[in-house]
């Protein structure tokens, strides 16, 4: 006689080999084990000074990352008096937030620790992926679609009616000569 439900009122039994229900519950979990996904934390670090060539190659890394559905850390690594600027750092970081928005959320915003500053992203679900493309699409349209429209209302009034009259920047003054304090001219030398 097996236990199969403690929690109920009363507890269920039933009349079985132990050995065989044993199994069937480690056969369960090692199936339940295989559907789960390891979340692997990869690392890129950065330099304050990095260059462009070397920032793309790198974000590309991340992308691939990403893409792969591992969480990232960025770091960017300070050496010596470079600390007194974090700004190049937080820059660094926002250029890669804004490169892998449509597929990437930020789970740890930048923070400084000691002479590194650490982020991490993770990578956005399939259905988010999709809702935030369709989202950054939309806005594309939106803005082009505007951008036609006052190029069209442009090209079509010549002017705009309630433009303001511009005035004409007023000639340039001839440069009038600074007077030079004796201390200060030329002197000339006698030849003897």
């Amino acid at each position: 006689m097996v236990e199969v439900a403690d929690n109920t009122d009363p507890p269920v039994c039933k009349i079985m080999d132990y050995g065989k229900f044993k199994y069937e519950n480690a056969q369960k979990l090692k199936e339940s084990r295989k559907k789960t996904k390891n979340v692997v934390v990869k690392e890129m670090k950065y330099r304050p000074k990095i260059g462009i060539g070397d920032f793309e190659t790198k974000t590309r890394k991340v992308e691939g990352f990403l893409h792969d559905g591992n969480k990232v850390k960025v770091t960017i690594m300070f050496r010596g008096r470079e600390i007194t600027h974090p700004q190049l750092g937080e820059k660094i970081l926002n250029d890669i937030i804004d490169r892998v928005d449509h597929y990437a959320q930020v789970e740890s915003y930048p923070y400084l620790e000691g002479k590194n500053m650490t982020m991490v992203l993770a990578p956005l679900g399939k259905k988010h992926r999709k809702k935030k493309r369709k989202n950054v699409e939309a806005e594309a349209s939106i803005a082009a679609a505007e951008a036609a429209a006052a190029k069209a209302s442009e090209a079509g009034s010549g002017a705009a009616p309630d433009a303001p009259e511009v005035a004409e920047a007023p000639a340039p003054a001839e440069p009038v000569p600074a007077e030079v304090p004796e201390a200060l001219a030329p002197v000339e030398v006698a030849a003897e």
